[in-house]
């Protein structure tokens, strides 16, 4: 029904009242020339707004003073801007030792297919830039690559030689993100403690489904990890929600983070590799926390979940953060390509792809 002509739905409206049109002393006839006349109108003002700007302006304008500047706003969804200083906190250097990089989490699955993976979520990626970098000066082809792209800053695993001298070497370009296993609890606090002192790292992180025996985010181990970074004045970053390897979800589960913020207050926590599927209640938690922030780690723009773009473009644009996941298994093209698409609002853009980051990761702190 909804579907029909407009003016065959008029005709059946007048009809099913005992009216008809073609009566010449019926006043359905004149009714039915004011509703043509009417929808004639809407079409002419609907083609005269979406083609003429001004007409755009001075409608928010007019909202802007009324109740109804939310949908004002809903009408300024522009494209990612191309002029803004993007930090990263996912990036990486070429990795080309998959072993040494992948190896603790293939001797976790227990499936045949993961012991047999590149990468640990290989089924979940399509063209992982394996072998990116290969024969380049690991640190040069990196800032090549973000140069192309536009970024500025990125957030760098530090443990490396090769990533502790980008470090050194470009401070304004690659800060540090210390990455411990909790289970040796003196050891991570110890290497927290030293990599801030060496590095000055911005943020220590860990992977709770991935370490081998598997730790639970808010687990007696973690809390310690908790009070150094509070003292030192540095994030956390935590993988939530169902992890991509194959291995068991419970340590992830959202729900945990409601202790945690409740224990440290104090704490900058950002959650990593996109909650799901319990980003909803990421949602609720982040409104309810002022330290709890989440980053888009591991996803392609396309499927960046509708609850965290919807609460960034209304109570949450200072609390979602840019992060990508190259060369891990995204590449920056397909990114970067892909955030054009992303129906977030204006002001949310240099939040989103910097402005948060630095303020979460205290750049400007020097």
């Amino acid at each position: 029904m909804s579907g029909w002509p407009v003016k065959r739905r008029a005709r059946l409206a007048l009809t099913r009242r005992g009216l008809c049109i073609n009566h010449p002393r019926s006043g359905a006839r004149n009714v039915f020339r004011s509703v043509m006349k009417i929808n004639d109108w809407l079409a002419a003002l609907h083609r005269v707004f979406e083609e003429c700007p001004v007409a755009q302006t001075l409608w928010c304008a007019a909202a802007s003073r009324s109740a109804a500047v939310d949908s004002c706003d809903s009408l300024r969804v522009m494209g990612m801007p191309t002029d803004v200083p993007i930090v990263d906190l996912m990036l990486n250097l070429p990795i080309l030792d998959l072993e040494a990089t992948y190896g603790n989490l293939r001797e976790a699955a227990k499936d045949g297919d993961s012991k047999n993976f590149k990468f640990p979520a290989e089924y979940m990626f399509k063209g992982v830039p394996h072998g990116w970098g290969e024969g380049r000066d690991p640190v040069e082809v990196t800032l090549e690559e973000m140069d192309k792209w536009g970024i500025r800053t990125a957030l760098l695993g530090v443990g490396r030689s090769a990533a502790d001298a980008a470090i050194r070497q470009h401070p304004d370009r690659f800060v540090g993100n210390v990455h411990v296993d909790p289970n040796d609890v003196m050891g991570a606090v110890r290497r927290i403690e030293e990599a801030h002192g060496e590095l000055n790292v911005r943020m220590a992180s860990t992977f709770p489904a991935g370490n081998v025996p598997q730790i639970p985010v808010d687990g007696a181990q973690m809390y310690p990890l908790y009070a150094k970074c509070v003292e030192l004045d540095i994030a956390v970053g935590l993988n939530m929600g169902v992890p991509g390897p194959r291995v068991p979800m419970e340590p992830q589960k959202v729900e945990r983070l409601d202790r945690i913020c409740y224990d440290f207050p104090e704490l900058r926590l950002v959650t990593y590799h996109g909650c799901e599927p319990w980003e909803e209640l990421a949602v609720k938690l982040m409104l309810k926390w002022p330290g709890l922030h989440y980053c888009t780690s591991a996803f392609a723009p396309k499927y960046y979940p509708k609850a965290i773009i919807d609460y960034a473009n209304t109570r949450g644009a200072d609390k979602i953060l840019y992060a990508g996941y190259f060369p891990m298994g995204l590449s920056l093209e397909r990114i970067m390509t892909e955030m054009r698409d992303v129906p977030f609002r204006d002001h949310v853009w240099p939040k989103f792809l910097f402005e948060n980051a630095r303020r979460v990761l205290k750049l400007d702190d020097g």
